[in-house]
């Protein structure tokens, strides 16, 4: 199942990079991603108009899937080391990289080639220098262990199917004392089953995500503490976004 819904994700993410590479459309729509809310915006560059630098990342942030604002909650500063997984147009990236600046730098992974080619156009259009763009999945982090001091992802870790290996690997290049700071869907308790095994609804970023118990459960497997999981808005009938922030423990 895992390559499955890998090959779903990575075709429908090819599709939205080619579409955001000439459009400059944040709401993913049918092509895209996760889809566009109400009237109140529940996915894309909406959610960034109150966040301070975010205009400086210019089309990035116009292309944005994701459903929330991780590097507002991520405490970012000078000299760290941000990952940013499932990078996408490298919105967040390029964020990161403004305030981890001097000293600091971001890097963003992404196994779509599509959006890492746009990714690196956007970097060179910001002039923005203190960044890396990574081709390779959440399960398998081409990083060594311990060497960022901090994991930021926007709408990503509900696309991957083996999550408990994602946030293990998140765990793993973590510092000592390093932290996690996502914005994620988080499925109600009672979302049915279908809904759930739906890979439609899978690559919409609604039918992989877990409840907050499992999510619970999981950070906790995969070596975090200090768990918090806030909600911010409902991005489905059966679904929320919420900040998800998690700590790497200070002694391993």
């Amino acid at each position: 199942m895992t390559d499955g819904v890998r090959d779903l994700v990575r075709e429908k993410y090819a599709q939205a990079a080619i579409r955001l590479a000439t459009t400059s459309d944040g709401c993913c729509g049918s092509s895209g991603g996760c889809g566009c809310g109400g009237e109140a915006p529940a996915f894309g560059s909406d959610l960034y108009r109150l966040e301070p630098g975010a205009e400086a990342a210019g089309s990035a942030v116009a292309a944005s899937l994701g459903c929330g604002v991780p590097t507002a909650v991520a405490d970012l500063r000078p000299g760290e080391i941000v990952l940013d997984l499932g990078s996408g147009a490298g919105a967040d990236v390029l964020i990161s990289a403004r305030r981890v600046a001097p000293g600091g730098r971001a890097i963003g992974l992404d196994m779509t080639p599509g959006m890492l080619e746009l990714a690196r156009a956007n970097a060179r259009k910001a002039g923005v220098e203190n960044v890396e763009f990574l081709e390779g999945y959440l399960e398998d982090i081409p990083l060594p262990d311990g060497s960022v001091d901090v994991v930021v992802s926007n709408c990503v870790i509900n696309l991957t199917a083996d999550k408990r290996l994602a946030l293990a690997e998140a765990a793993r290049v973590l510092r000592p004392g390093g932290r996690l700071a996502i914005s994620d869907v988080v499925a109600d308790p009672d979302m049915d089953e279908a809904t759930r095994q739906d890979m439609v609804q899978w690559t919409g970023c609604i039918g992989g995500a877990l409840s907050e118990p499992e999510y619970r459960e999981t950070l906790t497997a995969a070596g975090f503490e200090e768990l918090e999981i806030v909600p911010s808005h409902r991005v489905h009938a059966h679904a929320w976004s919420a900040v998800i922030r998690a700590r790497r423990p200070t002694v391993i």
